[in-house]
């Protein structure tokens, strides 16, 4: 689509959307019908697997991604401009994915051309759904002191260890993990980065329940797990340096999506629910009504930011601004959750039975998921870490 201008690319996308977009996707998104994609859950919207068919179709649910692998080959700036035009409709995301959001871009940088080739397009189209295998019992924060071994076997490695934090694993395909292959070098110089299919005889996948009591985490357990060398990425234990270009797109879409943080309900509709008026009048307490606004301007100066880096990673990395706005999007889902606990008063202590409201018990557990915000993706720490560094240029000491 290199021959429009951005104008008449706009006015294709706007024709487009008035065909191909269902008016039940113009709606705020419970989590319950997030589309993750992949062989195990469907969702329970009949028009989610439309809206995705025919996103993917147009190579739209990676936009920028070459026309081979899946996606539509758009300039970063026609993929801007998709962006806006389906954030004008409101429109629902067509597929939520760790494959297109952190696996796609190294596979597009590091992988050999049968890889992009076999993985790619089904990310793209949402066939397989993908995890993440980095964090381990004693390799949290000290990512490079990870043990999961990977050992040599001819044609074949055979993986022994555990991750932990694994997102999804339950309901994964997939997981791209970090493995040690070399135990004998310097800790970030014997990391390897390998593709390995969770159907896989000697997987065993636990969930995580949370004091939320929801389960997104998993600990997932390899015993001599047989995976083929052609799905091994990038040089023989050259991971490390896929595994920080793989969490620059992790910062940065944690930040752009709010994982985790379900915003079907707004704070100002909640307020409304609990203190009554109408929409067009202003709520009657002053200090709610500075906090609400207060909220409003950090996001949007947030949403902003987020932009100007996706537009770096669209034209070929963020670097450590990513960082940046994962400190900030951690800031801003935890608020949003007070905020709202804040509003419903003692109902917010409510957790379940008929003595409260399902929308009071909703909130006070997103209250409650909001404290791992700071931790997934990169502690607030870490990431302040990389910032005082890598952005500020500050000296360790």
């Amino acid at each position: 689509m290199a021959e429009l201008d951005l104008s008449q690319f706009r006015s294709m996308v706007r024709e487009w959307l008035a065909m191909h977009l269902p008016a039940s996707m113009r709606t705020p998104m419970p989590e319950d019908e997030m589309p993750w994609g992949g062989r195990k859950t469907r969702s329970p919207h009949p028009d989610t697997e439309r809206w995705l068919q025919a996103m993917a179709a147009q190579g739209w649910t990676a936009p920028t991604w070459p026309r081979e692998y899946g996606g539509a080959g758009l300039s970063a700036d026609q993929a801007a401009v998709l962006r806006e035009e389906l954030a004008r409709l409101q429109a629902r995301p067509a597929l939520f994915s760790f494959g297109l959001w952190m696996l796609g871009p190294v596979l597009l940088e590091f992988a050999d051309e049968a890889q992009k080739r076999r993985f790619l397009p089904p990310i793209a189209r949402g066939e397989i759904r993908w995890c993440q295998g980095y964090s381990e019992p004693g390799a949290g924060s000290d990512l490079a002191s990870l043990k999961l071994r990977a050992v040599d076997h001819g044609d074949h490695w055979r993986v022994s260890g555990q991750k932990v934090w694994t997102s999804y694993a339950d309901k994964s395909d997939w997981i791209f993990a970090l493995v040690r292959t070399d135990p004998t070098a310097a800790r970030h110089l014997g990391i390897s980065f390998l593709l390995i299919d969770l159907a896989t005889p000697g997987i065993t996948v636990r969930p995580i329940h949370l004091i939320s009591g929801s389960s997104p985490f998993c600990e997932t357990f390899f015993d001599d797990v047989r995976v083929p060398k052609d799905q091994l990425v990038g040089p023989l234990n050259g991971g490390w340096a896929i595994a920080k270009r793989l969490l620059e797109h992790e910062r940065q879409n944690v930040a752009a999506g709010g994982f985790g943080a379900d915003r079907s309900v707004t704070n100002v509709q909640l307020a409304r629910r609990v203190l009554g008026g109408g929409a067009g009048e202003p709520l009657g307490d002053p200090v709610l009504r500075e906090q609400l606004a207060g909220q409003a301007m950090f996001e949007e100066a947030l949403a902003l930011c987020t932009r100007r880096v996706q537009r770096s990673l669209d034209a070929g990395g963020a670097g450590p601004m990513s960082s940046v706005i994962k400190i900030a999007s951690a800031r801003a889902n935890q608020e949003r959750a007070e905020l709202a606990v804040e509003i419903l008063g003692m109902d917010a202590m409510g957790w379940s039975g008929d003595a409260f409201a399902a929308a009071a018990v909703a909130e006070s557990r997103k209250w409650l998921r909001s404290k791992g915000h700071s931790i997934e993706g990169g502690t607030t720490e870490i990431n302040l870490n990389v910032v005082a560094k890598r952005v500020l240029g500050l000296p360790d000491q």
